[in-house]
C-alpha cells in the first residue's frame, strides 16, 4: 500500500474593516471586549508590527496579489481584471475556495463622478473563487446596506431573504456551510468583513437594533445609500460592532472545533487598516488613541495580527515588522504551492516564525500609497514612504524618529541630519530606485 498523502492545512484569511491595532484588548484597549480574539492570540501567535496601507483597496489588492501598488493599483474600488489573485492560485493548486464579505472591486464611482472608471475593475465571478457571497458586487449606488438587510450577492445572483438578518451573520453562516461540506478537502477561505467600517449602526445585540430602520432603497430621492446614512451614522455603535466583530469570529472557531479541524487550519486575522478618524479609543495605561484611517501615520498603517493553528507556536508575541505583501507568500508556503510562473510577489513568508523559528526579519517595509479617492469629502495624500521599526523616511526627503516623533509633527530633513539620521538615509533612500515597474 502506498503512503497516505499529506494533508495541506486549511487556510482561513480574515480581515476587518476599519479596525487598528488599539482596538483589540489583547492589544491594551480598555474601550471594548474582544474575549475570541484574546483567545486566538493566547493559544497561537500576536504581532506587535504588522502594517498595511492607509485605506481599504490599497490594502485589499496588495493582499490578494503579494504586490506594492505601483505594480498593480488602477483606482480606488478596482481591482486590475487581468490580476491573478490568491483565489485563482489556491483553486488551481486544488484547494476548494470561498470569498465570503465585502468585495468593492468591480465599480466604485457614482455614474455622475469618473464615469471612465465604471466596470473598470474586476468581476467577483471571475477572482478565482469557487463560491463567494459578498456585500457591494457591482456599482457602488447599488449596493445597499451591509448591515441590516442588507443587499448580498450569492454565486451569481442576489439573495431575496434577507430582509430581517444582519450581513455579518449571512456571511458566517455561509462560511460554516462550506466548511461543513468541504470538511474532508482542503479549504481556503478569504473573509474580508463588512465589520467595523461605517455607518455606524447598532448591531443585532445593540437594545437599539430592533427599532433601527436602514434606508429599504438602494437610492432614495436622487440620493445613494451612504449619503442618507452618513446622517445616520452614529460613532457610539463603533463599540457593540468591534465586539460583535469578535462574537461572529467565535462562531467560526467554534465550527472549526466541533469538525475537529482546528489543528489543520492555519487562521490568520487583520484589520485592513486604521480605525476611522472619528473614534478614539483607550488604552492600557489611560492613553486615548483616534483612529487614522486615510493617515500616512502609524494610526493608519498600524493594524491587529493574529495568526493561531495549524503548526503555528502557542503563546508567543512578535516584534518583527510584516509588510502587507507578505501573507501571500506565508500562506502559500503554508499550503506548499509554489510561486506561479511569471508572477511577481513583493513580500516574503514569515511562516518559518509561525513555526518558532527566528525567520528573516524584515530591515524595512514599503509603502506606495495612491489613493484616487479623489469624489469624497476627505483629502487623501500620494505618498511613498519606507518605514523600519525606529524611523520612517518620505521620497519628498522627511524623515522622521518615530520613538520620539509618533505623530511625525517635527521632520528631519538632509540640512539638519545628525551623523545618526544621516546614515539612516543613506541606507533607506536607494530603496525608493528599486520600487519601479
Amino acid at each position: 500500500m502506498g503512503d497516505t498523502p499529506i494533508r495541506r492545512p486549511n487556510i482561513v484569511l480574515i480581515m476587518s474593516d476599519d479596525l487598528g491595532y488599539e482596538a483589540l484588548s489583547c492589544n491594551g484597549s480598555t474601550s471594548y471586549k474582544t474575549p475570541v480574539l484574546d483567545k486566538l492570540a493566547e493559544t497561537g501567535m500576536r504581532f506587535e508590527n504588522a502594517h498595511v496601507m492607509p485605506l481599504c483597496t490599497p490594502t485589499r489588492i496588495s493582499l490578494m496579489t503579494g504586490k506594492y501598488n505601483f505594480r498593480n493599483y488602477i483606482g480606488f474600488g478596482l481591482l486590475d481584471p487581468t490580476e491573478i489573485t490568491f483565489g485563482h492560485i489556491f483553486s488551481d493548486a486544488g484547494y476548494k475556495t470561498l470569498l465570503s464579505g465585502k468585495w468593492q472591486l468591480r465599480s466604485y464611482n457614482p455614474p455622475e463622478e469618473f464615469p471612465e472608471n465604471r466596470n473598470k475593475g474586476q468581476r467577483i465571478e471571475d477572482a478565482g473563487f469557487d463560491e463567494y457571497c459578498v456585500w457591494h458586487a457591482h456599482h457602488t449606488e447599488e449596493k445597499g446596506s451591509r448591515y441590516k438587510d442588507p443587499v448580498v450577492y450569492e454565486n451569481g445572483k442576489y439573495r431575496d431573504d434577507t430582509t430581517g438578518k444582519y450581513g455579518e451573520d449571512i456571511f458566517v453562516d455561509y462560511i460554516n456551510d462550506f466548511v461543513e461540506r468541504n470538511k474532508d478537502e482542503e479549504f481556503f477561505v478569504y473573509w474580508p468583513m463588512a465589520l467595523t467600517h461605517g455607518p455606524f449602526e447598532p448591531t443585532p445585540d445593540h437594545q437599539d437594533y430592533d427599532s433601527y430602520d436602514p434606508p429599504d432603497n438602494r437610492t432614495v430621492g436622487g440620493k445613494t445609500w451612504d449619503e442618507i446614512n452618513r446622517g445616520q451614522s452614529d460613532p457610539k455603535y463603533y463599540g457593540d460592532m468591534v465586539e460583535y466583530h469578535d462574537k461572529v469570529i467565535g462562531r467560526l472557531v467554534d465550527k472549526l472545533d466541533q469538525l475537529n479541524l482546528r489543528e489543520d487550519t492555519l487562521i490568520i486575522y487583520l484589520g485592513d487598516n486604521g480605525t476611522d478618524q472619528s473614534i478614539c479609543s483607550m488604552e492600557h495605561n489611560h492613553i486615548q488613541m483616534c483612529g487614522g484611517k486615510g493617515l500616512t501615520l502609524d494610526r493608519g498603517t498600524h493594524v491587529p495580527l493574529i495568526v493561531n493553528g495549524a503548526t503555528t507556536k502557542s503563546g508567543r508575541v512578535c516584534d518583527d515588522l510584516i509588510d502587507n505583501c507578505d501573507y501571500l507568500p506565508t500562506i502559500m508556503a503554508a499550503a506548499g504551492i509554489s510561486t506561479p510562473e511569471n508572477f511577481v510577489i513583493d513580500g516574503q513568508s514569515f511562516l518559518p516564525q509561525l513555526q518558532g523559528d527566528v525567520g528573516k526579519a524584515r530591515d524595512w517595509i514599503y509603502f506606495h500609497f495612491e489613493p484616487m479617492v479623489d469624489h469624497t469629502d476627505k483629502h487623501f495624500e500620494t505618498a511613498r514612504f519606507i518605514r523600519s521599526k525606529r524611523w520612517k523616511l518620505y521620497d519628498d526627503d522627511r524623515l522622521y524618529d518615530l520613538l520620539s516623533d509618533p505623530e511625525e509633527e517635527c521632520a528631519l530633513l538632509p540640512e539638519i541630519d545628525d551623523s545618526e539620521s544621516s546614515q539612516v538615509r543613506a541606507e533607506l533612500e536607494p530603496i525608493f530606485d528599486e520600487m519601479v515597474r
